[in-house]
């Protein structure tokens, strides 16, 4: 009995102690990568700008080819949406709509996953070096000042996402030059 008694006070203070130190991570998350494409700045923009094409070069598609898929809203542009459904969960549930569109420079999405109602926001910087050459950032900026739990998670964010970025990115400028 005074065993189980321990244990209940060492789980209570450590759970005390996670939440205190949560307090102290930071309440926001960025993930960022950037690529060089010879292309020109207008066809790396007409790629981002819809989601049409997006599983051309998404790192995600090849995760799950069973997603199921549905788009919305303008063929281009802001209010343009993608929404997917996947029983794996590195997939999961979720939609992406572009809130934001720049010609030629800067195209901005708000992602939706699961039953989550706090939005993560990916970007898409687009930087003209030469006619021929443009420079990609897509960055993705989460918010997890509400969540203690989240702010965990944000820790890892960018181990986690990075990889896929990078894929990503990689996959698009090979789709581009091709």
């Amino acid at each position: 009995m005074k065993f189980l008694k321990w244990l209940l006070i060492i789980i209570a203070l450590l759970v005390v102690s996670l939440a205190v130190i949560a307090f102290f991570l930071p309440k926001t998350s960025h993930v960022e990568r950037s690529i060089t494409i010879n292309a020109t700045q207008d066809a790396v923009f007409n790629q981002v700008n819809s989601f049409k094409n997006f599983n051309q070069w998404s790192p995600w598609a090849d995760k799950d080819p069973n997603a199921t898929y549905s788009y919305s809203g303008p063929e281009a542009g802001v209010g343009n949406k993608m929404s997917w459904s996947s029983d794996k969960p590195e997939v999961g549930q979720g939609s992406q709509e572009i809130i934001e569109s720049q010609y030629p420079k800067k195209v901005k999405t708000k992602l939706l996953f699961g039953d989550d109602p706090n939005p993560g926001f990916a970007t898409f910087s687009i930087e003209e070096i030469s006619f021929d050459q443009t420079r990609l950032t897509w960055s993705f900026d989460a918010d997890f000042s509400e969540s203690l739990v989240g702010r965990y998670f944000g820790l890892m964010m960018d181990s986690m996402l990075g990889p896929d970025y990078e894929k990503g990115l990689s996959r698009l400028r090979q789709l581009l030059e091709n």
